[in-house]
């Protein structure tokens, strides 16, 4: 079973409670639905940046950040790098 990130930081006392709720029912987060083509646009572009010469880096994020894009990736069904990966490529590669 894939580690759910746990949110710690929270915009206002609302979204901590909901989430916090959320978090202490064991609630399954559904996952999001997503149509087949942006699907394959994801795993597309994923492809596409596999396939490519890599470089290492290092990046540091808030904590906040990485748990809502790890829960944004598990939503779309890819690993969170992946997921980090396809948006940097399509920021850079849109006109």
């Amino acid at each position: 079973m894939k580690k759910i990130p746990k949110v710690t930081h929270y915009i206002d006392a609302e979204e901590q409670e909901i989430i916090q709720a959320i978090e202490e029912s064991n609630v399954q987060i559904p996952k999001a639905k997503i149509s087949t083509k942006r699907l394959q646009q994801l795993q597309e572009s994923a492809q596409n940046t596999i396939n490519e010469e890599r470089a290492a880096i290092s990046l540091r994020i808030p904590k906040t950040d990485l748990s809502r894009i790890k829960v944004k990736a598990m939503q779309a069904g890819v690993p969170y790098q992946t997921f980090i990966n396809s948006i940097l490529h399509k920021e850079v590669s849109t006109k």
